[in-house]
């Protein structure tokens, strides 16, 4: 038996954001992050909104891009004072996951980060509170999806949280939002959609219920991608309901390795002077799991099906799988992406020599493999690879060199 999971209601299109103003409750904490959404007036619209439908309002400020255990456990201290029925999470994917963390830590007070950290082990959640997701970014999609990436700085590792737990009740995916993004922003994120959809296509828990969604945000990705980086404000908005179809298909259908390799090296040389930003590891890791992925036979036709989908040509799927392979470069260019690590610099830019030494990598590489391997994507990835295959695999996407096994 298999399960589809997606928020009770999903509110679409330009102006989505007033429905706040129809929700029932006492009171509604808003957690947010950096200062766009209040710059842009999003934030103050929001807590009208909600204060318009006769509740008391809190805000939670402050968190931080690849939020911590420690942000996460300040939250939920502030909601276990105030006491909200309504968790209203806005902005990018960050504090959306941070604020599903906390609900589960307000839930339950008792609960340990490492408990949250159980795959599809969280208990019974609104018995105190629902929750709203408003994004604001076109790429995570974790407003409909049921999975949280906090990170843990002293270990230099994200964690998934993973449970259907932590869909949200009510998802809000107004572009208005979405057209605020900066450039960089919109390739990362853009990306972030295209592996989550490339990956729920391919992994070993799809379904017929998970391909459609996914194949029609790849074309949608593939159609719009490019023009909304380039300022077309049509292109952002569909961009913004593609990476929610995305967002659905691999909540259920699940993900793969390039997400347990992002999740695993983003934080990993954070004491050099960068994170790995987590659309651009999914960028260039892709293409490199595809390769890896398509020595398995069924892998590969699917691979090939999608390369149909998006009518990139070839006769056999190993041809398919090499015009993909090169069409995902060839946008990582488009959109000034680098290729690998080695070439990653502290601005996300291609560089010669990125901020991660050569020796600093392999030093890492045993235990970052390891870690990879561990990650709740792996199990449904189709090739399990093997530590020696994880460290020749990262090699491949530190040195950008072709994965011939």
């Amino acid at each position: 038996m298999a399960r589809f999971t997606l928020p009770r209601d999903l509110y679409h299109g330009k102006g989505a954001l007033e429905v706040l103003k129809t929700f029932k409750g006492k009171r509604a904490i808003v957690c947010v992050g950096g200062g766009s959404m209040k710059k842009f007036g999003f934030l103050d619209r929001a807590v009208g909104y909600l204060k318009e439908a006769g509740m008391e309002v809190a805000l939670f400020e402050g968190i931080e891009p690849d939020p911590s255990v420690e942000t996460v456990m300040k939250g939920a201290e502030a909601m276990l004072n105030f006491e909200p029925d309504w968790i209203v999470a806005i902005g990018g994917g960050s504090p959306i996951d941070a604020a599903k963390a906390m609900w589960i830590k307000y839930e339950y007070p008792e609960c340990t980060f490492g408990e949250m950290c159980k795959v599809f082990g969280i208990p019974e959640l609104r018995r105190k509170a629902r929750f709203c997701a408003i994004s604001s970014t076109s790429g995570t999609a974790t407003e409909v999806t049921a999975f949280s990436i906090i990170t843990d700085y002293s270990k230099g590792i994200k964690y998934p949280i993973a449970d259907f737990e932590i869909t949200p009740d009510v998802a809000i995916v107004d572009p208005d939002l979405a057209e605020t993004m900066p450039k960089k922003l919109v390739a990362h994120t853009g990306m972030d959609a295209m592996t989550h959809a490339v990956e729920a296509y391919v992994s070993t828990a799809n379904s017929d219920f998970t391909d459609p969604l996914a194949i029609h945000a790849m074309e949608m990705i593939m159609e719009n991608l490019v023009p909304s980086y380039e300022g077309n404000m049509a292109a952002r908005d569909n961009m913004h309901n593609a990476q929610c179809l995305a967002g659905m298909a691999f909540s259920n259908a699940l993900l793969g390795i390039v997400h347990s390799m992002a999740h695993k090296t983003g934080a990993a040389f954070a004491d050099y002077g960068a994170h790995i930003i987590h659309g651009a590891a999914n960028a260039m890791y892709l293409p490199k799991v595809i390769a890896f992925n398509a020595k398995d036979e069924k892998a590969k036709a699917r691979y090939g099906t999608i390369a149909d989908y998006m009518h990139l040509g070839g006769e056999s799927d190993d041809e398919k799988v090499q015009m993909l392979i090169d069409y995902l470069r060839g946008l990582n260019d488009q959109l000034n992406i680098p290729h690998c690590i080695k070439n990653y610099g502290p601005d996300s830019f291609p560089c010669d020599q990125g901020f991660v030494p050569e020796e600093v990598f392999l030093e890492r590489l045993p235990e970052i493999a390891k870690n990879a391997i561990a990650d709740a994507c792996t199990g449904s990835n189709p090739r399990q690879p093997c530590q020696a295959e994880m460290e020749k695999l990262l090699k491949c996407c530190y040195y950008d060199t072709e994965v011939d096994f």
